[in-house]
């Protein structure tokens, strides 16, 4: 495959709607989760609520959906939260 087919697979990927993932643990209270979503990723109290309840029974909630260059930064912010998140 020539470089530029590749480049264009990979612009392409990038470009495609992803997943923010946030997982659950048993080091962070329901608290900070919802804090830590209305904050970084600008949920409705509400919104952020529902999602750390399924975060908690399901193990795991998508919490925001988009381009990678989008989700990146909201991961990172995440992480630094001490939650566990990642971009699928």
């Amino acid at each position: 495959m020539d470089t530029e087919v590749l480049v264009e697979e990979k612009v392409k990927e990038e470009l495609k709607d992803l997943n923010q993932i946030v997982y659950n643990d048993d080091v962070n209270t329901f608290d900070w989760v919802i804090e830590s979503l209305i904050e970084v990723c600008e949920h409705e109290p509400l919104q952020a609520e529902q999602c750390t309840i399924l975060v908690h029974y399901k193990g795991k909630c998508g919490v925001k959906t988009g381009e990678y260059n989008k989700l990146e930064p909201i991961c990172s912010a995440l992480l630094e939260r001490g939650l566990s998140a990642e971009i699928t």
